[in-house]
Order: structure tokens, then sequence, then C-alpha cells
């Protein structure tokens, strides 16, 4: 079992998030001590692993819970898979390739400022280069 810190540092999250995701319901409530304090099993820092790498694709909190809503971990699938399963796989699969079609859209955007801003540098370089060569 982890204190709320230790899964903190095992997350990559801050105490703060975690809290907050519990808070909202992405997260189950943890197992509390007598004294109240948050116990977190090696199942809920999986799950909270898994919500930091995410959280790092940018997806958005409620997309995050509509990924974990089956509960299920796919790490050691048998198969034939269920219709649970397949369900399960097809949703998560819609979502992180809408997510995919939304972060390369992005990608591009990104791109195409990121030309532009070396454009700009170059030309001002080139002015730089023009005056110093000038002198």
């Amino acid at each position: 079992m982890y204190s709320i810190g230790q899964a903190a540092e095992l997350t990559g999250f801050s105490i703060d998030t975690i809290r907050y995701y519990e808070k909202i319901g992405l997260t189950k409530p943890p197992e509390r001590s007598p004294g109240g304090l948050r116990s977190y099993s090696e199942d809920d820092v999986k799950l909270l692993s898994s919500l930091h790498c995410l959280k790092r694709t940018g997806l958005g909190l409620e997309e995050m819970k509509a990924f974990l809503q089956e509960g299920r971990c796919f790490a050691n699938a048998t198969f034939p898979l269920s219709g649970e399963d397949r369900e399960a796989i097809e949703s998560r699969t819609r979502i992180l390739g809408e997510h995919l079609i939304r972060m390369e859209a992005q990608y591009r955007a990104l791109a195409d400022v990121i030309g532009q801003t070396k454009e700009k540098l170059d030309f001002y370089q080139n002015m730089l280069n023009r005056e110093a060569a000038a002198k």
C-alpha cells in the first residue's frame, strides 16, 4: 500500500491532481486508514499511471473517463474476446482515433507556425548579415 505522496511520486501526478481525480469520479476513492489517510494499492497506482499516460497525449478528462469507464485492463487479454471486451476495445479505439485526428491537425498547425517563424528568423538574420557586410 502507498501513501498519496508515494502514489504521486510513482505516477507523476501532484497530490492535488490525485485528489481532484477522486473528487470528480475519475478514480475510485482509495482505502483509508483509521486516521483517514488515503492508502493506494498497486492496482490504484497502475490506474493512475494509465491516466497519466492518457493525460500526456492531451486527452481531456471526459475522454479519459469514457476510456476507463469499463474498468478493464487488456495488458493480459485472453482470446477469444468476450462481447464486452470487444465493445470496450472498440470504444477505446474510437476515442483514441478521434483524439489522434485532433492531435494531427494541431501538429500541422504548429508545423505551419514553426515554418513561418523560421522564415522570419532567416529574414532578420539576412538583414543583419547584409548590414554587417556593408560595413
